[in-house]
């Protein structure tokens, strides 16, 4: 069946935003050069900012060629659960106790290994926490772990090279570090319950040569890195004083676990979260400025990614399907760094009578290839966002970051496909 006009006009808005990202530059430089309009060249600028415009721009478009009506269901058609949930859990995850919590645990795992304290907690950190989010989410795990460099590692001058470098390994490992479990990685979400996958298979299949992948390149990036990392003064965030007391810790954390187990509900992690924002505010002396910018941005763009994506089913389904099981891979690794991994697993798991081996290669596709860009992977933009200050500029550039997961995207080749 041919496509239709919105369709084709949807891939082709796809497109100009995937460009739009990469040339974020352009309109920060745009926005010096023509003052009266600063304001929205950097409103242009913001990576976050791009799909959620570009979004807009194709509902104006369904709306000027097929009425209101069809614009409306459209939007209503869509599902924002994901943009939702992680809004949610990045604001409780990121709050004082939660990372004080994660930063003491990891500090303690730390003192047990035998090099320096800073150099551990810069492995810990993107090892360790990457393949917590097997437990408590990918978006959790990105938040804390991209917290936690801010706070140790890129607080310090390290080169612009050792911060592409880290989170060129910080993003695929997390997008590798999920897949333990059946319900953490939204790519694997998608197809956990259609296919049958539990946590046995998900182990047995995935989840070894996950720890395997996300250990070689956390260790990798530590030695190549290390003769900065050691330089860092290794110490605490608080004074004593400043210390969140451990009962505040505790309701944090069921806070946390209840948005983590409702993560299919809207309603019940959203008045957890609302919940958790009054007690937040009733105990300031425990917590400080709730990251709530960051977070709504990043909501911002994810659902922007969805209204958007909804419009690429009637090219990549047929692509994807066309493919052999070892083209499927590759295939989708690369079309991963063009489109969130997840959407692709969600096509597949709507094509009835796929070979284990397919969906298999399909799967672990889309979570190699998660590291690639910030729209490769749904909790890339909250790392994007959390760490973005410390780069030269305030920027990440969309190239550099290509090229520093390269290397930890072949290591997960290998784990995926040839172990």
């Amino acid at each position: 069946m041919s496509p239709t006009t919105v369709q084709i006009l949807g891939a082709a808005l796809f497109g100009v935003a995937i460009v739009h990202t990469f040339s974020t530059a352009l309109f920060e430089r745009l926005a010096h050069r023509y003052p009266d309009h600063e304001g929205g060249f950097h409103l242009l600028g913001e990576v976050e900012v791009v799909f959620g415009f570009w979004a807009l721009v194709l509902v104006l478009c369904i709306f000027a060629f097929e009425g209101r009506a069809t614009a409306t269901a459209y939007l209503e058609s869509r599902n924002f659960t994901e943009p939702l949930f992680v809004f949610a859990i990045m604001v409780i995850a990121g709050s004082k106790p939660i990372l004080q919590l994660a930063t003491a645990c990891v500090r303690a795992l730390a003192n047990l290994l035998p090099v320096p304290r800073s150099l551990a907690v810069y492995f810990l950190a993107l090892a360790a926490i990457p393949l917590m989010g097997s437990l408590i989410t990918e978006p959790a795990a990105m938040t804390l772990a991209a917290l936690i460099l801010r706070n140790h590692v890129f607080a310090s001058a390290v080169p612009e090279k050792v911060k592409y470098a880290t989170i060129g390994v910080l993003f695929v490992n997390i997008s590798i570090g999920g897949v333990l479990t059946p319900y953490a990685a939204p790519p694997v979400l998608m197809v956990a319950g259609a296919w049958g996958w539990d946590v046995g298979f998900m182990l047995a299949s995935f989840g070894w040569r996950a720890v395997a992948a996300v250990t070689v390149n956390a260790l990798a990036v530590s030695l190549i890195c290390g003769r900065h990392i050691v330089r860092i003064p290794a110490s605490d965030d608080a004074e004593p004083e400043k210390q969140v007391p451990a009962g505040a810790m505790l309701v944090c954390v069921i806070f946390l676990l209840g948005v983590v187990v409702f993560s299919h509900h809207p309603p019940v992690f959203l008045g957890l979260l609302l919940f958790f924002i009054g007690y937040s505010a009733a105990y300031p002396k425990h917590h400080d400025a709730l990251i709530l910018r960051e977070a709504l941005l990043v909501a911002f763009f994810l659902a922007g990614l969805v209204v958007l994506g909804g419009q690429q089913q009637w090219w990549l389904q047929s692509l994807l399907t066309s493919m052999s099981p070892r083209a499927v891979y590759y295939g989708a690794a690369a079309l991963t760094a063009m489109t969130d991994n997840a959407a692709l697993t969600y096509l597949g798991s709507l094509v009835p009578g796929l070979s284990d081996e397919f969906k298999y290669a399909l799967v672990a596709g889309a979570v190699t290839g998660g590291g690639l860009t910030v729209i490769a992977n749904a909790p890339n933009p909250a790392g994007f966002s959390i760490l973005r200050s410390k780069f030269e500029g305030c920027a990440i550039n969309g190239g550099w970051l290509l090229l520093a997961a390269l290397g930890p995207t072949a290591v997960a080749i290998i784990a995926f496909r040839f172990l």
